[in-house]
């Protein structure tokens, strides 16, 4: 029950926040946060899964129980870890809560409603990590759209009204694409009677479908992936899907840049590990060339975008992009170090995106400005939190013994070999190239506006940041150390998930 433990604290923790006066909502939610923290830990410390949720797995803290039937198909309340998941439970929790921490600062009105829907939409991605019933996991996945709607809406800049629906229209229209594609798969699998990932999974790698609606067994598996993949790069987002997201960003508050970039984006990406590359491997090699060509577009592309931007959160917006491709091309590699890769950069990268953006907002805070062009010598007057920044930065760059390097490494080192990618090696070599270029415009946009003589004109008293601000970067960046340092702390058990899917169609 611990799983649904971790859920029941986040939302009897978001009902009474909301209730809490707003003097004390803040407070309320940190200490509220840390305890899905100490119980993912806790799950972390002691797992004993072994093997792929959905392919001949032993899930942990699995709870499974019947709820729903609809004629002859059941739907459950069906919960459960493997190495895949458990590592970005652990992500989400101990975003929230710094994310939670890192709104003190910024966040000065209708405070208990801010709080209690962070806290509320931590419920949601966890249940969205853990869910192995389609019906259910769907849910969760619907009710994370909500509260960041209104999270950007209410609580935005400028034009968070235009962001926030920009952010609702694309993602709600991908997931009902998503949503159609999975329920024609469910139809077509004729001896399926249930919703229930792990049944659907064995029926599609023991044969597929049968046909639907006039089509082949293989037609309508091949249209089921393309769908679910389109759906999916939307939430991802990959090139050109991507351009709901900057301007997300942009205007969303400095807390929900933190939760949308570490933690919202690695839905798309996990949903892409757990329904197309674990139930198509036949579909995975058909489409793994213009896959791989998305991917590469979306590293090169994303990153050529931020080189052009001169405002900090919108560079960081852009790198996500482009560290998504990276993902991306992990998985379609379809190898031990592709797959086990990516998987790891999901977690690394939304250690360091929530580290940049927490720095951006940080520095915002104090200068009231995010446009380098206006910004110079910053680092004088906020030597710690730039310190921070930067660091970030080159964790993006892929520093060596910071988790970003372990990441892109594996990936590329599975890339480069795959045997089911065509052309893996153009598509790695060109992929690489992309590094180059985020430590250009990185290195470019942090010269402009921390280093230098100190120019900003500001009627605001620019001083270091206080102990609120710079704690939680300071536990995101020892955490990219720490994974960087020492990467088997989740890659041997992300590893042990990620191979069973590949004896099904990929190198090992």
């Amino acid at each position: 029950m611990m799983i649904e433990a971790l859920i029941a604290v986040a939302l009897v923790g978001a009902l009474l926040t909301f209730i809490a006066p707003n003097r004390v909502a803040g407070k309320l939610a940190f200490a509220i946060s840390l305890i899905p923290v100490a119980l993912s830990l806790w799950m972390f410390a002691t797992f004993d899964g072994s093997g792929n949720a959905l392919i001949d797995g032993t899930l942990a803290f699995e709870s499974h129980l019947e709820w729903i039937q609809l004629g002859e198909y059941s739907i459950s309340w069906f919960v459960g870890v493997d190495g895949i998941s458990l590592p970005l439970v652990v992500l989400t929790t101990i975003l929230c809560s710094l994310a939670i921490m890192s709104s003190w600062t910024p966040i000065d009105e209708r405070e208990s409603q801010f709080y209690g829907l962070v806290l509320f939409i931590e419920a949601n991605l966890i249940g969205v990590f853990t869910a192995l019933d389609f019906f259910l996991w769907f849910i969760f996945w619907e009710a994370v759209l909500i509260p960041m709607y209104l999270l950007i809406g209410v609580w935005g800049g400028p034009r968070r009204k235009y962001a926030a629906i920009k952010f609702f229209v694309y993602t709600n229209v991908a997931s009902l694409v998503m949503f159609g594609a999975f329920i024609a798969l469910v139809f077509g699998l004729g001896d399926v009677t249930s919703f229930a990932l792990p049944e659907i999974a064995t029926a599609m790698v023991e044969g597929g479908p049968d046909g639907l609606f006039g089509l082949e067994g293989s037609t309508l598996a091949a249209v089921v992936f393309i769908a679910m993949f389109l759906g999916f790069a939307v939430k991802v987002p990959v090139v050109p899907f991507h351009t709901w997201l900057p301007d997300a960003h942009v205007q969303a508050p400095t807390p929900a840049s933190v939760l949308l970039a570490g933690v919202l984006l690695k839905m798309g990406t996990y949903a892409l590990l757990r329904f197309n590359f674990t139930m198509f491997p036949e579909q995975v090699e058909t489409y793994a060339v213009p896959i791989a060509a998305i991917a590469v577009i979306s590293v090169i592309y994303g990153a050529m975008l931020a080189l052009a931007q001169t405002d900090l959160k919108r560079i960081v917006a852009y790198s996500s992009v482009s560290s998504m491709g990276y993902v991306i091309l992990g998985l379609i590699a379809f190898t031990h170090f592709g797959v086990g890769g990516a998987t790891f950069q999901m977690v690394s990268h939304g250690l360091i995106s929530g580290l940049m953006f927490m720095a951006v907002g940080v520095i915002y805070n104090a200068t009231h400005t995010r446009l380098v062009t206006d910004m110079s010598g910053v680092a004088d007057r906020m030597p710690i939190a730039v310190g921070i920044l930067v660091a970030g930065a080159f964790g993006y760059m892929g520093l060596p013994l910071m988790s970003g390097f372990f990441g892109e490494f594996t990936i590329f080192f599975g890339a480069f070999g795959s045997e089911a990618l065509a052309y893996s090696q153009v598509f790695t070599a060109l992929a690489m190239f992309g590094i180059v270029i985020v430590a250009g415009y990185l290195l470019f946009a942090l010269q402009r506006a921390v280093f230098g003589p100190y120019e900003l004109e500001t009627d605001y008293d620019v001083t270091r940041a206080p102990l609120h601000d710079v704690a939680p970067m300071f536990v995101l960046l020892g955490l990219i150390i720490l994974l960087g340092v020492a990467p088997d702390l989740i890659f041997e058990m992300i590893t042990d998930a990620v191979d069973p899917i590949l004896e099904n169609g990929g190198d090992s």
